[in-house]
């Protein structure tokens, strides 16, 4: 039985495969799928990822899509192998270009499927990630900004909406160096391990990887290292002295904040973080994910208090060569 058309989706309500299909014109497999006009353009696109609410994919699958701060991390078509930058996956990265809808949908199983909003593509870039045996492929990662406003979108109008929403946002998600990340280097013989050692990282709880990061600095000589509360820490995660065998920085204030992150960080995170931070603090941004060229311009400017800057692969490192991950 076709199912009644609908013209309109509404975030956070559920849609049954068929409907959505059918109301967008795409195909009936893959988390890419394309509407394409008779001249072969993109007209609007469904992006489909795993059921997000459900913790236990990330038990099972490290890298698994997940959203964060309205941002959906989200690895392109292609399990197996090295994935490459063509075809279907090549179809996202037209919106830089062209404000095109791409409709987000979480597939929470037995063929429904719920609308998470208008996505627009921050950032893609090519990563690694171990599979099953630990061996090590390429992989290309994109950021997408989650709109879950307006809440209620009419497929017909849903460009003029785009174009909209992606010329008033308030900060500039198109710069080349926001869109650029820039992972810390791994000694090549080293790589698979490190990079097993940070799927670990992103398996954990955030509160659970604080406390790892509160360990770290602990056997790294901080002293005085404390947790602050998970809830209302205003932006500070760890704070520590350092020790006094330090002798040029014995008994400097340390304040860390720690993101357990798939999505890149950016210079906006960095901004938030300098501001939180106490006047005679020395601060370090630590996330699983990496920083974007952008973010590494804004931690080293010298006109500002300079922040230090650990991404994953550079944690999981100090992890393995302190002893406390082998």
């Amino acid at each position: 039985m076709t199912p009644e058309p609908v013209d309109s989706f509404t975030v956070g309500q559920l849609y049954t495969h068929d409907v959505m299909r059918l109301a967008l014109g795409v195909g009936n497999l893959g988390g890419i799928r394309p509407s394409i006009d008779s001249q072969g353009r993109l007209r609007h696109l469904a992006l489909i990822t795993s059921d997000l609410d459900c913790d236990r994919s990330l038990s099972r699958n490290p890298y698994a899509d997940r959203i964060e701060d309205n941002v959906l991390t989200y690895t392109a078509s292609g399990r197996e192998g090295d994935q490459v930058l063509s075809g279907i996956n090549k179809r996202l990265v037209e919106q830089y270009d062209t404000p095109t809808p791409f409709f987000g949908f979480a597939n929470t199983g037995r063929q429904n499927y719920r609308f998470l909003g208008l996505l627009q593509l921050l950032r893609h870039y090519r990563d690694v990630q171990a599979d099953r045996t630990g061996k090590l492929r390429s992989v290309w990662m994109f950021e997408f900004r989650i709109y879950s406003s307006p809440s209620v979108v009419r497929i017909a109008q849903a460009r003029e909406i785009v174009d909209v929403l992606f010329r008033s946002t308030s900060f500039d998600l198109r710069s080349n160096d926001d869109q650029e990340t820039c992972p810390s280097e791994v000694q090549v013989q080293d790589s698979p391990h490190i990079e097993l050692i940070r799927s670990q990282m992103l398996s954990i709880s955030p509160r659970d990887f604080e406390q790892l990061v509160g360990r770290l600095c602990a056997v790294s000589g901080f002293n005085d290292v404390r947790i602050t509360r998970y809830q209302g820490d205003g932006g500070i995660d760890v704070e520590a002295y350092v020790g006094q065998e330090n002798a040029f920085f014995a008994g400097t204030h340390v304040q860390a904040q720690v993101k357990r992150w798939r999505h890149s960080v950016g210079n906006v995170e960095i901004n938030s973080f300098r501001g939180a931070l106490s006047s005679n603090a020395k601060g370090v941004f630590i996330s699983t994910g990496y920083f974007t060229k952008a973010a590494i311009q804004e931690a080293a400017l010298e006109t500002k208090p300079s922040i230090a800057l650990i991404d994953g692969r550079k944690l999981a490192t100090l992890c393995v060569s302190n002893g406390l991950i082998t």
